[in-house]
């Protein structure tokens, strides 16, 4: 584990990678009001939400947060042979641009912080949620996740 920590920490404040583009649809936006209860018009309503400024309906926020977290897996950052790896939470989320339906997302991810924890490592990773064709991100989430080894 010590060795995993120092190579991490060599790493720290360094771009650790790039996900795939990845389709936000509006099967997956509804799929997620469904789930959540949130049912506001500017997610699954086309024909009201063409009347705001966005001109079509847009993801969740928090659905852009969720699709983060198995696109940032798509980032191989070497941890060693943790027995698990615990989502420990975020520090900040921000939202600073829509994410319209039918539009591509991916994440960079960068390594911001890796320390030793009671057990284990945990590594503090900001993940920036690129829109294709957009030059303001989607998101900005500051992740916390933590390896038991």
């Amino acid at each position: 584990m010590e060795e995993v920590l120092k190579r991490l920490q060599l790493q720290q404040g360094q771009e650790t990678g790039v996900s795939d583009w990845w389709e936000v649809t509006q099967e997956r936006v509804d799929a997620f009001a469904e789930a959540t209860g949130d049912h506001q018009f500017i997610h699954v309503n086309p024909e009201l939400a063409a009347q705001t400024p966005y001109g079509g309906t847009i993801a969740h926020g928090f659905l852009t947060l969720s699709m983060s977290v198995p696109m940032a897996t798509e980032v191989n950052l070497d941890v060693g042979s943790p027995m698990m790896g615990i989502n420990y939470g975020l520090d900040r989320v921000r939202f600073p641009a829509p994410v319209p339906v039918n539009s591509k997302i991916r994440v960079r991810v960068t390594l911001d912080q890796a320390e030793e924890v009671s057990g284990g490592i945990q590594i503090k990773q900001t993940m920036t949620t690129e829109v294709e064709g957009q030059e303001k991100p989607a998101m900005v989430a500051e992740r916390l996740t933590r390896f038991v080894y």
